[in-house]
């Protein structure tokens, strides 16, 4: 009896956390087109309902009951499944999320190393996806789908390797608890930095929409898809995605329930906070979207490779050197902050508009 409790409790968590998903991603729609088309000097959505406010709905009506198509030379299975497996790391990583200190379907020892690994898994769905469709764009779409989200995992987990080491544990419940009243944002600024820089990635957010780049490969591993199959490989995962890892960074980094407070709660403020802090990664998310530029597929992997990947061991290697030698808390923002102080004068040299050099009749001078 006690067993089935169990079962039906985690069966009823499962459930508000599936039509939670599916809340965010209607709402984030709509969001992020009123704040996009802000950001742009347009109005956005304004026909369908007072403000435009149903217009996620009359997409969802549109996606629901339009002719699904699929290419008549496209691996059938791999093709269908190809968006299921793209939606279900997405969907599991808020499966171990603790929305306040008693709530979450399951609360994880390993639940900072479960998120880390189960969000990286959605790249397989991509390369089904592209593969799978037998069309050019789309298979170059996924390699660079499969190229950007495997590279920018690497300083993202070091990232969160680091802020472990300060935290003492894989908790996320602990890790919250562990930050008190000074969010470990101020202790570790290079790593929240090298964060949202792999969130962005992670949902091919510009400056890292590489994997669709619509002027150049018309819309990446999703070309062939039309109707709920593209909804599902585009819009879900792409938002379930994104408010995941806010959810997750509003945790590890922005104090979860805790900060500013600091006081004992109760669960509805508790789930207040991190909703909160949640939508400001996300509108910091979208903003970055609307006014960066795309990047080149070889600055992208130079960014990775050697600016965020030589950083972030760089903090894992400070974060070693202070706790083995129990130096006070500030010197973790002295380092970091010095550390990611240096990372923006390199970012700032590398995109500098330098002057050109000119031919003189004894020689080339700049």
């Amino acid at each position: 009896m006690i067993g089935d409790n169990v079962w039906l409790d985690a069966f009823v968590r499962l459930l508000a956390v599936l039509g939670l998903a599916i809340l965010v991603v209607l709402i984030l729609t709509y969001v992020e087109r009123k704040f996009v088309g802000r950001i742009q000097m347009r109005l956005g959505p304004m026909r369908t309902g007072p403000y435009g406010i149903l217009q996620s709905i009359a997409d969802t009506v549109k996606l629901v009951v339009k002719e699904d198509l699929r290419p008549a030379t496209a691996d059938r299975w791999v093709y269908e499944l190809a968006p299921i497996a793209a939606f279900v790391p997405a969907f599991a990583v808020l499966v171990a999320l603790p929305f306040t200190d008693s709530w979450g379907v399951r609360v994880l020892n390993l639940g900072l190393f479960y998120v880390v690994a189960v969000s990286a898994l959605s790249v397989l769905g991509y390369i089904m996806a592209g593969w799978a469709s037998d069309n050019k764009y789309a298979l170059l779409g996924a390699m660079r789908s499969a190229a950007q989200l495997i590279s920018y995992e690497i300083p993202v987990v070091l990232a969160l390797l680091a802020l472990a080491m300060v935290a003492g544990s894989l908790n996320l419940v602990k890790i919250v608890e562990a930050q008190g009243r000074v969010p470990f944002i101020v202790w570790q600024p290079l790593g929240f930095f090298i964060f949202m820089a792999g969130m962005l990635a992670e949902t091919s957010r510009r400056p890292f929409d590489v994997p669709s780049a619509e002027s150049e490969i018309v819309g990446g591993p999703w070309i062939e898809y039309s109707g709920i199959r593209w909804s599902i490989l585009f819009a879900f995962t792409e938002y379930t995605t994104m408010f995941g890892l806010s959810v997750f960074g509003a945790l590890i980094f922005l104090g979860g329930w805790n900060w500013p407070l600091g006081l004992e709660l109760g669960w509805w403020w508790q789930l207040l906070l991190i909703f909160v802090k949640a939508t400001s990664l996300i509108m910091v998310t979208l903003w970055m979207s609307a006014t960066f530029p795309r990047l080149r597929i070889d600055q992208l992997m130079g960014f990775c490779w050697k600016l965020l990947l030589p950083m972030a061991f760089l903090q894992v290697f400070l974060n070693g050197l202070l706790l083995v030698y129990k130096w006070p808390d500030w010197t973790l923002l002295l380092t970091s902050g010095g550390a990611l102080v240096f990372t923006a004068f390199l970012i700032y040299d590398a995109t500098r508009v330098k002057a050109p050099v000119r031919a003189t009749a004894r020689g080339v001078t700049s």
